[in-house]
């Protein structure tokens, strides 16, 4: 063989191995691009559908309305307190006010949640109007005392002192849960009482002594508890025939029916009871 065969055939040899390592080289490059291509558009994807997903976590948020007697006020107050901090994201705004008021309230469409009554007969105006979620259950009960001023000066002792000439009594409108109560007392004792006035709910009966306006009001125990030195009390035996149920249910149009439900499990619950026992009320 010649030598310029032999020079050309090195030259051959040489450019197709310098070709079969830019083809493999090349393959490389693309298999690596896609293989970029497919991680980065696969990641997106999981990213996407990620944020897509609705939130499962189950956690309770936005704002529950409760409708609830003025009876109720400091204690649902505290629990309200201690939803919002088990509960962080919902906010519970309370609407206190005679029982009667409120049922009305409720069926002339005010937006509630919750309605806690100070008796079943003003739960009933709700509930006959099938404006109810749930079934009504009894939380707590409650019972009459009388209210005088600090050291009780007139000396009362008794239901039937309240009769006495000259004694500036208030009680609750007939129409309101602790106005029919002391209504059925002084039935229970065959009493007669003309108070000074009949006020629109139990707290603005208990502000009359307060304020000194009046030396007595027929009240609820738990109102003279959260008075504290400002009234004091006098238990009388006729209040025994008097005890009032106190009923909760989820209203209907609930906005927040979820959230509803968890605040009325939190009243019932042994936090809540201790609650509302510590102010006064009795276990149902």
């Amino acid at each position: 063989m010649t030598r310029s065969v032999r020079r050309t055939r090195r030259m051959l040899q040489v450019t197709g191995a310098g070709a079969t390592a830019l083809l493999a080289l090349s393959a490389c490059s693309s298999s690596d691009s896609d293989s970029s291509t497919k991680s980065d558009s696969s990641a997106s994807a999981s990213s996407s559908g990620k944020s897509d997903k609705p939130d499962k976590s189950g956690k309770l948020s936005g704002t529950v309305t409760v409708f609830a007697a003025a009876s109720l006020k400091e204690s649902f107050t505290t629990l309200g307190k201690e939803f919002e901090k088990e509960h962080p994201g919902t906010k519970v705004t309370f609407s206190f006010g005679g029982s009667d008021s409120l049922a009305a309230s409720i069926t002339g469409g005010a937006p509630a949640d919750v309605f806690a009554s100070a008796s079943p007969k003003t739960m009933a105006i709700v509930t006959g109007r099938k404006d109810n979620a749930t079934e009504p259950v009894t939380f707590v009960r409650n019972q009459l005392e009388i209210a005088t001023l600090p050291g009780n000066p007139d000396k009362v002792s008794s239901l039937k002192d309240l009769t006495k000439s000259g004694l500036k009594v208030v009680l609750c409108d007939k129409a309101v849960p602790c106005g029919a109560a002391a209504q059925k007392a002084l039935d229970a004792g065959k009493l007669k009482l003309t108070p000074v006035s009949y006020e629109q709910d139990v707290k603005a009966a208990l502000n009359k002594v307060v304020l000194k306006e009046a030396d007595a009001a027929v009240v609820y125990k738990t109102d003279v508890h959260a008075a504290g030195d400002k009234v004091e009390g006098v238990e009388f035996p006729e209040s025994a025939k008097a005890i009032n149920d106190y009923p909760i249910t989820v209203l209907k149009d609930s906005k927040n029916a979820e959230a509803a439900k968890a605040f009325i499990a939190l009243v019932g619950s042994a936090e809540g009871q201790r609650v509302l026992t510590e102010a006064g009320f009795l276990k149902p």
